[in-house]
């Protein structure tokens, strides 16, 4: 017999020897010598209150012993000779697209900018120690896309556009722990998640698909509103008529290419603001009501915030529990911050965007002259600014939270994990209004939620601007662009995703577009 049951044990019970076992005995009025096997099917920590709780559901297995493990499988087939399916961009919605398409029978042919993972890691340690920007190989571009050197969250509210369980299956088949199966929000880790890209590139290739690298798309030829064409920046052309533009929210040269082609985008409403980095055991204490070190059975804490100001949402993004922050900059002149975190989650700092709801229609009328692109020149222009203001090179702009919402430049900085550096900057007055002011109010509110988060210790850092795309490229029922047959806008390019699990979702949805009457 087998009984689905809810479990929960305090942080002392939780280091006592098959506390599990004893307690679904407990619970079930069986005797434990009777329960062969307990799994784990999910696990939450409840630290709402002093007394912090695990939360499990478990399957118990009562006199019979438990199935082997899932060995998790996908129908992968040769696609060598069959149709072909051109996708622009490798990362998550890139990559599920290709993987889906050869489930459906068809040949991925895969164009992405920039490098694979191993020559990847030259081009960001260029942009760390030396400020050199290439603008085809850096934290969002590249194998992988933005979410290869991320924290890998896995955590997404788009239930109702995939099968979220058959997109970590697929992870875990590829490399990834099962544990992201269980954890109520799972990651990977930047340390991770490179060879689960190259395993997911390694299966596309080994079943007939094509993936290539630097491999960069300048223009479309399209014929009677029909796409038939590819033109590289080599000046080479590949025939196609399915194209899933699947480029991510960075890739601005997509969005001037499709404007200066006439072709239908939207300006889109988005979110700007910083990045606070804090003592992870700022974080700790105050998530988890302790003093001095966790205990060593918590993760490193995390949180979630979000206040409204003047009508519009100010709230934490992107949140790196034992993270660092890296400069993810496509282009030079602009500085650009994000957050990440290896898979133990055991830095000694935590960093989480603080952005603000910018509605395109209402708040940047200046702008408006730039149609559908008002909103990524907003964006260009704040990280331009924050260049200027951090010195000129990918040093970032910053000051301490406190003298933020004071008003006052900060004499000197916390210690950071930003690897460029960081530089004193009157962050509170080079912000626009529309930012500044609803950031100041917003930590202030964020300080009376979180006891101990309004600090002199932490750190403000600018600009943290690619939450998500400014620009939609629309698409009508069947995922296709409404005027350009064979297009199909995909993931967080187009506007349709907003992390790696929703991308992955949406790629796989555009693959079975694609493939539809093809």
């Amino acid at each position: 017999m087998v009984r689905n049951i809810q479990l929960r044990t305090t942080l002392l019970e939780e280091s006592v020897e098959d506390i599990l076992k004893k307690k679904a005995a407990k619970y079930l009025k069986t005797p434990i010598q009777e329960i062969s096997t307990i799994k784990v099917l999910r696990k939450s920590i409840d630290a709402r209150k002093s007394t912090i709780y695990f939360n499990y559901k478990v399957s118990v297995y009562i006199n019979q012993p438990a199935p082997k493990n899932n060995e998790y499988s996908f129908e992968y087939k040769d696609v060598s000779k069959a149709k072909k399916i051109h996708i622009i961009g490798f990362g998550p919605a890139g990559m599920y697209a290709a993987l889906r398409c050869i489930e459906l029978g068809y040949r991925p042919i895969v164009l992405e900018r920039g490098k694979n993972v191993k020559d990847r890691r030259r081009d960001l340690k260029a942009i760390n120690r030396d400020h050199i920007v290439n603008e085809d190989s850096n934290y969002c571009f590249g194998e992988g896309g933005a979410g290869t050197y991320s924290d890998g969250k896995l955590y997404t509210r788009s239930l109702k556009r995939g099968d979220v369980r058959r997109i970590f299956e697929n992870l875990v088949f590829h490399g990834a722990t099962e544990q992201i199966l269980i954890d109520a929000h799972p990651h990977i880790g930047t340390n991770k998640l490179p060879k689960l890209v190259q395993n997911i590139r390694e299966t596309i290739i080994r079943h007939g698909g094509e993936i290539h690298f630097q491999t960069k798309v300048v223009d479309f030829k399209i014929h009677n509103n029909n796409i038939k064409g590819i033109i590289l920046q080599d000046g080479s052309e590949m025939p196609t008529d399915r194209v899933i533009l699947a480029t991510g929210h960075s890739a601005r040269d997509i969005y001037y290419l499709l404007n200066n082609k006439k072709i239908a985008i939207q300006a889109k409403s988005f979110a700007m603001g910083v990045r606070v980095e804090h003592p992870q055991h700022i974080i700790d204490s105050i998530q988890y009501h302790c003093s001095g070190e966790r205990n060593e059975l918590l993760p490193a804490a995390s949180y979630s915030l979000v206040e409204q100001v003047k009508d519009r949402g100010v709230y934490s993004f992107c949140m790196c529990p034992g993270g660092f922050i890296v400069p993810a900059a496509t282009a030079p002149g602009e500085v650009v911050v994000n957050g990440m975190s290896p898979s133990k989650r055991n830095n000694l700092f935590a960093n989480s965007g603080i952005v603000v709801e910018i509605n395109v229609d209402v708040d940047i009328h200046k702008y408006e002259h730039f149609g559908a692109l008002k909103g990524l020149e907003y964006q260009k222009d704040l990280e331009r600014l924050a260049f200027t203001s951090g010195g000129r090179n990918q040093t970032a702009p910053a000051q301490r939270l406190t003298d933020f919402v004071e008003g006052k430049l900060s004499n000197d900085l916390n210690p950071t994990s930003y690897q460029p550096g960081l530089k004193s900057a009157p962050l509170h007055s080079l912000l626009p209004k529309l930012i500044g002011s609803r950031l100041r109010s917003g930590f202030t509110a964020f300080g009376e939620k979180m006891r101990g988060y309004y600090t002199a210790e932490a750190n403000i850092v600018g600009v943290e601007s690619r939450t998500s795309s400014p620009v939609n490229i629309p698409r009508n029922e069947n995922l296709e662009h409404p005027e350009i047959k064979g297009l199909f806008p995909c993931g967080e390019g187009g506007g349709y995703a907003g992390g790696i699990v929703s991308a992955a979702m949406d790629g796989e949805r555009c693959a079975e577009a694609a493939a539809a009457g093809l």
